[in-house]
């Protein structure tokens, strides 16, 4: 199915597709806990979430017995296709439909495919939520607006993943979180951090203490619930002294005290003349906010952009 809007940001006004946001964050915590409960255990819980393709969002490879498979959420032709290693495919819907029936559809799917995946049904981070084989309540789903916030993270995505290269000390993957339902990459100090008193719910104290076991900055792209509209974000963990006070750019990134977070509206992001380079722009300089308010040996974990323009320039020599 063919795409008519491809504007790589496109409008995501979180107004008009609220009810198909919570949907749709109900759904990617139905396929992110297969995720969980069947791969490994990665640090920080990065084995969990899930990575972007040209078509949606996927679990990657999972293993299970000799076999793996995986699930990807396309929103090109708005279905979960769950594939196997031995060349056996399902496929779930993505349509109006409740949670509880998406759930239902889905371990179908995995019992046909004779990889039955019990999973913990109470969703993650989200207030009084409805566990997932019972909620018959959130049931929107507009195509476009779906399709329309999935490309904005894989714009998001690209450019992330160019900030990320630039860093040479432990750092995440750019990758999509289905608990807080955002786009996100890590950078670490190195040095261990003080265990996080947060509490949220769905998330208790003991996983939160492995999210943030050691210093870091942290930046991504979340669609905006709580806070009216889709929006960047940075911050670091622990938030040292002078971090909130620090200067960033662009001129419209400003630091949100209820939030604890540098906020940068997507719009005035989609609307710049040069939006990857506001984006970066952003994510370089709230970076250099934590790290230099921090005290990081950035000499030791950065690469300069000439440093990797050579390398590509090695790379791709002719003989």
């Amino acid at each position: 199915m063919p795409i008519a809007n491809t504007h790589p940001w496109p409008e995501i006004p979180l107004a008009e597709w609220e009810d198909t946001l919570a949907t749709l964050h109900l759904w990617s915590q139905v396929i992110g806990k297969v995720k969980l409960r069947r791969a490994p255990l990665v640090n920080h819980w990065w084995g969990s979430a899930l990575q972007l393709t040209s078509r949606g969002w996927t679990t990657g490879p999972i293993p299970c017995g000799a076999r793996t498979f995986d699930l990807e959420m396309d929103f090109i032709d708005h279905r979960v296709v769950l594939s196997t290693s031995d060349g056996r495919r399902q496929v779930v819907e993505m349509r109006p439909r409740s949670v509880a029936d998406f759930y239902r559809a889905t371990c179908a799917a995995l019992d046909e495919l004779d990889l039955a995946t019990p999973i913990r049904t109470l969703p993650s981070e989200i207030e009084d939520a409805i566990p997932l084989d019972r909620d018959e309540s959130h049931r929107a789903y507009d195509a476009d607006a779906a399709q329309r916030f999935w490309r904005a993270t894989l714009s998001a995505h690209r450019v992330l993943r160019e900030f990320r290269a630039r860093f040479v000390g432990k750092c995440s993957p750019v990758h999509f979180f289905w608990g807080s339902f955002d786009l996100a990459v890590t950078r670490f100090s190195g040095r261990r951090a003080p265990a996080p008193t947060r509490v949220m719910p769905g998330y208790p104290r003991w996983a939160n203490a492995e999210a943030y076991s050691h210093e870091c900055s942290s930046t991504g792209f979340w669609p905006g619930q709580g806070l009216g509209y889709a929006a960047f974000y940075a911050y670091a963990y622990p938030e040292p002294a002078g971090f909130a006070d620090a200067r960033v750019l662009p001129e419209a990134a400003a630091y949100n005290e209820d939030f604890g977070q540098f906020l940068l509206a997507y719009d005035a992001v989609r609307n710049a003349a040069d939006p990857d380079g506001a984006l970066l722009a952003f994510l370089q300089s709230t970076y250099e906010a934590a790290a230099n308010s921090g005290g990081w040996k950035r000499e030791d974990l950065e690469r300069a952009p000439d440093e990797i323009e050579r390398l590509e320039r090695l790379l791709w020599r002719q003989p």
